[in-house]
């Protein structure tokens, strides 16, 4: 479904849900807002999904229970206030989104409190904060073999080409909501850190391999997880993921795949058949990387990874062992101990190889 035609029904269910609190009020009844709960207890994982979802149980929001009354207000506000950014065809940031309550005598104690309001509308919805025009402030980049059409106001039409810049192009609202105009790549490289994203271009990856390469800046952000998935779904290009070796990089490439528990009451943001390229934890002895050891907050995020049901693949089962049994990790740039282009001329290739006859 298209940008535009996402904020059209996101529009009219907020527009909706105002209608139904003012016929209530109207008719002289207090209203309540129904939403599906988000409690642990009502997390499970759907094998067929390949995701965490929200099961049955829902809680209710009524404007006649004193202890609703404050959470039910910043809700509603915040719905308001979200239907204004998508009218106007304006948008916003969670900081934002904080202090424009202000402006409104709306309370909220911190910027974590106005994040899970925001959290519940989404799940209202079904709809993710970017269909609202809300975005967070952490941007990645993009670049490769893809021209763009922007469909944002002032800049319909118009066309850019992600290779025209040599630090990749920012993965933000406008370019979140682009049509794919044109491509010739293969396969979406996705990328856990700018230093290596740099080296990939540097040495022409985009062209050596007709890929499309993603800079995560970490755990990426969910309009860059968003667009992963388009690429895979909408031009039909293979997507493999690039972490550091260590539970955090493993991590990282999962919440790639499918999602997190976090947004379990979203669908769009997950690429189940994404693969995880490594840094393996095998890969530190394959290739004899420089490493260090794993401290205690590695081996325990170990053993809770471990009993994330996402995580029972063979692959996945194998490569935690290998990191307990050694005790080691290692980074991305490891590999520069064999020069700067190993990674490029010997590890990639060796490895989309292995991926590709699996």
């Amino acid at each position: 479904m298209k940008g535009a035609d996402r904020k059209s029904i996101v529009r009219d269910q907020l527009h909706e849900m105002g209608v139904r609190i003012y016929d209530l009020l109207d008719s002289g009844k207090y209203p309540d807002i129904e939403m599906p709960s988000r409690s642990v207890k009502n997390i499970e994982y759907d094998p067929k999904l390949r995701q965490y979802v929200l099961g049955p149980t829902s809680v209710k929001r009524n404007a006649k229970n004193i202890k609703h009354i404050r959470p039910f207000t910043q809700l509603v506000w915040l719905a308001s206030f979200s239907k204004e950014l998508l009218s106007n065809r304006k948008t916003s940031t969670l900081r934002d989104i904080f202090y424009s309550a202000q402006a409104y005598n709306i309370d909220f104690e911190d910027q974590n409190e106005s994040d899970e309001v925001i959290t519940e509308l989404e799940s209202i919805l079904g709809k993710a904060r970017e269909d609202f025009n809300v975005y967070p402030e952490e941007r990645s980049a993009i670049f490769g073999d893809l021209t763009i059409e922007y469909t944002v106001p002032g800049y319909e039409g118009k066309r850019l080409d992600l290779t025209s810049h040599p630090d990749g192009v920012m993965i933000g609202p406008a370019l979140t909501t682009a049509a794919f105009a044109q491509t010739n790549a293969e396969m979406v490289l996705v990328i856990e850190k700018g230093a290596l994203f740099t080296r990939f271009v540097e040495e022409k990856v985009y062209k050596k391999y007709n890929a499309i390469l993603i800079d995560t800046v970490g755990q990426p952000p969910r309009s860059t997880r968003y667009m992963i998935r388009r690429l895979h779904e909408e031009l039909g290009l293979p997507v493999y993921v690039f972490t550091d070796a260590d539970p955090w990089g493993m991590h990282i490439a999962m919440v790639i795949i499918s999602g997190s528990a976090n947004a379990a009451h979203l669908r769009e943001l997950t690429t189940p058949d994404a693969k995880w390229a490594g840094v393996w934890a095998s890969d530190i002895n394959k290739y004899k990387l420089p490493h260090d050891p794993l401290t205690e907050l590695d081996v325990k995020r170990l053993f809770e990874l471990k009993s994330d049901p996402r995580y029972g693949e063979k692959l996945w089962k194998d490569e935690m062992a290998t990191f307990l049994k050694y005790k080691r990790k290692a980074e991305q740039e490891a590999f520069a101990r064999y020069g700067l282009t190993y990674i490029v001329d010997k590890y990639l290739p060796d490895k989309l190889k292995l991926l590709k006859e699996q």
